[in-house]
């Protein structure tokens, strides 16, 4: 699956809905040795992305790649995918050891035409993938109890699209969704099991790797 990345808004808007019906939202995938984390950051019209590849479940580096490109599309809520990718891909393209699944600072389903970053990725790259963002885009839930682990479903318009999931006691959930290939208590047992921190560590040492600018390997 290709398309052009610089597109009118509307017309990424419709795409992302015509692509949301090649969304997997069940596991396809084998034994997971290997675990991404991908991230980008923005400093004018310049992207910088990275992918990070861990051994799973002991997350020791197997190896990290950046790249940087020039942004073609705006910064619109709900359409970041589509300035984010190909900076991304750029970067993936010089992975050697391909992750079995990743992870992504971003929503998969969890989005208002379930098509966020993760599914984009996924799709675009038939790749296992899950969305885990900081914060929400669209969508309710429960209440959430203080202990690690402890999770609330995400609803919109009363579907489950995600879920708020407590990855360290006391601090502030992440937001965990399918992204690609990927079901939803699987992409929670996965993101829990990665995360140190709050943020899950591939995706944690992705976002530095984003802040080096310059930086390249």
């Amino acid at each position: 699956m290709r398309h052009r990345w610089n597109l009118a808004p509307r017309e990424a808007a419709e795409l992302q809905r015509r692509l949301a019906g090649r969304v997997e939202t069940r596991n396809r995938f084998g034994a997971v040795r290997l675990i991404g984390g991908v991230d980008a950051s923005f400093k004018g019209d310049r992207a910088r992305a990275a992918v990070v590849v861990m051994t799973f479940p002991d997350l020791r580096l197997v190896e990290d790649r950046v790249a940087e490109s020039r942004v073609t599309f705006p910064y619109v809520p709900g359409l970041l995918s589509f300035r984010e990718i190909p900076a991304l891909l750029a970067a993936w393209r010089k992975v050697r050891r391909k992750p079995d699944l990743v992870l992504c600072d971003g929503h998969g389903f969890a989005h208002p035409r379930r098509f966020g970053l993760a599914s984009h990725l996924g799709v675009y790259l038939e790749h296992p993938a899950i969305g885990c963002a900081k914060s929400l885009l669209c969508g309710r839930h429960g209440p959430l109890a203080a202990a690690r682990g402890s999770t609330s479903p995400l609803r919109l318009e009363g579907e489950v699209i995600g879920a708020a999931v407590r990855t360290r006691a006391g601090v502030a959930p992440v937001y965990v969704s399918s992204g690609h290939r990927v079901g939803l208590s699987m992409a929670i047992d996965v993101v829990i099991s990665c995360a140190e921190t709050r943020i899950p560590e591939p995706i944690r040492r992705a976002d530095r790797l984003t802040k080096r600018w310059g930086d390249r390997n």
